[in-house]
């Protein structure tokens, strides 16, 4: 069971009573995780009476833009005066899912300049942001259930509604595959009864989440797995490239390789798995995932300018998509005594 120190929850409830107007941002390329716990909990705070704005970097992938409120959320890359407006006349800002302000990309220079006071509640390791109160657990799962455990210690659940908890059960979904992976914690389950009580329809939710594909993204996705997919048996891995051009030629849209990085993991034998994207001509965005103890954090920490969890996290290449893959190559020798180490 979570706890969390009585004076953190005191300060926390303190800082949220006294202001009137409150900011929330998640980081960028905003997954699941980081776009519901910023709906819910700005529908939760719009239930106490506060004015609150929820302020992404970038555009949230289109296929979450079904989740309340999210066409409500201020893209600072879109509205960078509204943005920055929301910043500079915020009582308090509140920064969700991301430890380092590096995180929020150009968004966190107008957080710098901002003179509120930083509440922070995120999941992963080693956080960066020494705010007026953090809450850093990297033992939970996700950062919606670290939030709604937060409103629960705070008492302020009660203002949590159907709309809200609709939101944070989407991101304690998508940050375990549905309860596949990272859910082994009891808490997890009572916080979701408590979210259904509320008017979560999950079946409907994961309909969404899982089940509701565009046509291009079941076209790219195909395509990605029958020409792009390469399994190197030697090396225990799998990796997967998509060059701009092909992003263009299948109409790509944000979020319509969610999920690929994944698939290859399903194959006996391999133990990670990596996704390399160009996104411009010099920009290849890397995904990792890995099962067992091996640390993909690790690779995309050291050589890619990333982070996130054990199984789970990216990084970047400022560079083109050939010479992006020849560094991921090289990192393989490296790679190959992380599993000896493991006993993989």
């Amino acid at each position: 069971m979570t706890t969390f120190a009585p004076d953190s929850i005191r300060q926390f409830c303190e800082l949220v009573n006294d202001a009137r107007r409150i900011a929330i941002v998640c980081h960028m390329t905003p997954d699941g995780d980081a776009l519901g716990s910023s709906l819910c909990l700005m529908h939760t705070l719009r239930a106490m009476g506060k004015h609150t704005v929820a302020v992404t970097p970038d555009a949230p992938p289109r296929n979450l833009t079904f989740l309340p409120g999210a066409s409500e959320i201020t893209v600072a890359s879109y509205h960078s005066e509204r943005a920055k407006y929301t910043f500079l006349n915020a009582d308090l800002i509140i920064c969700l899912d991301f430890n380092d302000l590096k995180r929020i990309d150009r968004t966190a220079p107008l957080v710098q300049a901002a003179s509120a006071p930083i509440v922070m509640i995120d999941h992963h390791l080693n956080p960066v942001i020494n705010g007026a109160v953090n809450f850093s657990h990297p033992e939970i799962s996700s950062t919606c259930a670290l939030l709604y455990l937060v409103l629960e210690a705070a008492g302020l659940d009660q203002f949590i509604g159907k709309d809200a908890a609709t939101c944070c059960c989407a991101g304690m979904m998508t940050d375990t595959g549905n309860f596949a992976y990272n859910a082994n914690d009891p808490q997890l389950y009572r916080i979701l009864s408590q979210l259904m009580q509320r008017g979560v329809d999950k079946n409907e939710l994961y309909n969404r989440l899982f089940n509701t594909n565009s046509l291009g993204r079941i076209r790219i996705m195909g395509y990605c797995q029958y020409a792009r997919t390469h399994v190197l048996p030697e090396h225990r891995c799998a990796i997967i490239t998509l060059s701009l051009d092909e992003c263009r030629d299948f109409g790509y849209a944000k979020g319509d390789t969610e999920g690929l990085v994944n698939v290859p993991l399903s194959i006996p034998g391999v133990v990670y798995s990596i996704f390399l994207r160009q996104d411009e001509p010099h920009y290849v965005k890397i995904s990792m995932r890995s099962k067992g103890n091996f640390s993909v954090k690790q690779l995309c920490e050291q050589h890619f300018g990333g982070g996130g969890h054990l199984n789970a996290a990216g990084g970047e290449v400022h560079a083109s998509l050939d010479e992006a893959l020849a560094q991921v190559l090289a990192i393989l020798p490296e790679a190959d005594s992380m599993l000896e180490h493991d006993g993989q």
